[in-house]
Formats: C-alpha cells, structure tokens, sequence
C-alpha cells in the first residue's frame, strides 16, 4: 500500500507524460492470454479509460488467438501457423470472423460502455476501414495483409469521444473476408493516424536477449539494433511480426513503439506515465 509521500510522488512523476500526451492519438493492441482472464481484462479497460479521461485518444486493435483456438477445438479445426502468423483455411476463416468481429470485440466494447464512456466495436470491412491483398499465393488461405486504412471513420469517433474499438478481419476488392495479424492491423492504423504510440499488449515482457530471463529486458532500442537481433535469431518466432509492425510504423511518423506485458497489471500506465517503464521501447533513431 502507498503512503502518502509516495502517492504524491507517483502523481508528481506521470504530470509531465500526461501534459506532453494529452490530445494525442495512441494505438493499442491487445490479445494473448491476458484476454481470457476478466480480472486482467477489466484492469487493461480502466487503464484505457484512464488514458482517456486525461485527455488521451486511445484507438483498441484486438486479436483473440485464444479465443478462436478454443472454439476450432470444439469444432476439430487444428490451429496453424507460420512465423506467429495463423493460417486460414475457409473454415477456419468462418470461426475466426465470427469469434473476433462478434464474440470478442461486443465483449470489449460493453466493458467500455458499462463503465459510462462510450466505444463502438468495428472490423476492418466496417466503412471501408481495411482493405486488404492476400498474403500466400495459395487458394485457400484467407490470410491477409493491409493494402491500405480508410482512417476517416477512425477519425470521426476519436474527434466525437468514441473510443474506437477494432477487431483484425478485413475484406478484399472482391468481399472475401480475411485473418490479418492484430499487430500488423495496429501499426498500420498507428502509421496512417500519425499516432504518438503503438503500444502492444502481449504475454510477454518484451524484447529479452534470453526469454526465461526477465534481467535480459531491452527497455530501449532503436531500428538499427531491432534487425541486428532479429538477423541474429534473438527475436524470433512471434515477436517477429511485432517487431516488423513496430519498425515500419516509426518509419511511418509513429514517435515509439512499445511492447509490453499484458499480465502486469496497470503495465499500460507504468509503461507511458513513468520514467522508468516495464517493456521495450523502440524508436527510430
């Protein structure tokens, strides 16, 4: 429990962060486990709420592997993947349009409203906002990756105190529904809003030289030494979609890039109102 002086000194330390970002647009995408646990899920709603209430735009990008892992179960589906990335089959693509776009994202967007601040829930085929180009030249594979965001939507919300909140499926020219990366998704909506942040919430702590040690935490690095250790296997598997997503975003006029612990409770703010931070920051330079 905080005593007073520390109370204070906590409010003293966030004043800065919450002057030099308040009207500022940030990109958080959250997914993992940390959705299936409710006590987590409604810390990680408050802690965007806080964002918001000081004046904040968040913008929510959620996945649901999970989710839709469970729900294949049931249905005998075996879930797939390829460098962190799932493959989609039709069927598949059926469980992961309905579990994102219905279950989870309306499961998301009532935790907001229930606490008297208004979100309303999208997927990318929703006002145009995603469209999308296959990612494998395989036929049946609805895997996908952004062609272009129509932020106009995005910003009618934001600039009407909605807090947008966005499930990862888009559609082709054709109509054809696709799975994209929830990272992917967030970091091209943080590069065409020319937001301050993407922050993504994951399981893990961040970018660490050795994963089973939380000592190996890289608070701080830049563009340069993200490829030197992705050249050299030390991010590998699914950080790599992370880390590209975070990369091409700061050379698309994002400020930083942050990837941090989901599990942590209020990792959010110990990440954007404190000196010292919990995850990885990356930037540019």
């Amino acid at each position: 429990m905080l005593n007073n002086f520390q109370r204070v000194q906590a409010f003293s330390e966030a004043l800065p962060f919450i002057q030099s970002f308040s009207g500022t647009t940030m990109v958080i995408k959250y997914g993992g486990s940390t959705m299936k646990d409710s006590k987590l899920r409604s810390r990680v709603i408050e802690d965007i709420l806080f964002l918001f209430c000081i004046g904040i735009r968040p913008v929510l990008v959620h996945g649901g592997g999970p989710m839709i892992n469970s729900w294949l179960s049931r249905l005998d589906i075996e879930p797939k993947f390829k460098d962190g990335i799932r493959i989609t089959d039709k069927s598949t693509m059926e469980v992961v349009e309905m579990v994102l776009s219905g279950r989870v994202n309306k499961d998301l967007v009532t935790l907001f409203n229930q606490r008297n601040v208004n979100a309303i829930g999208l997927s990318g085929k929703d006002g145009n906002l995603i469209g999308v180009r296959k990612m494998f030249n395989q036929e049946d594979n609805y895997v996908g990756t952004v062609n272009y965001i129509n932020t106009q939507i995005i910003e009618l919300l934001l600039n009407n105190g909605y807090i947008p909140v966005i499930a990862s499926i888009g559609a082709d020219s054709q109509g054809s529904s696709y799975n994209i990366n929830a990272d992917t998704v967030a970091g091209a909506l943080a590069s065409s809003l020319k937001a301050e942040k993407l922050i993504l919430l994951t399981d893990t702590h961040g970018i660490m030289h050795d994963i089973d040690d939380l000592n190996t935490l890289i608070k701080r690095i830049n563009v340069v030494q993200a490829e030197k250790l992705k050249k050299n296997k030390v991010i590998s598997g699914g950080m790599i979609p992370k880390v590209e997503c975070c990369i091409k975003a700061l050379q698309n006029s994002v400020s930083s890039a942050h990837i941090i612990n989901g599990q942590v409770e209020h990792s959010l703010l110990l990440e954007i109102l404190t000196n010292e931070g919990i995850g990885s920051m990356l930037t540019l330079d």
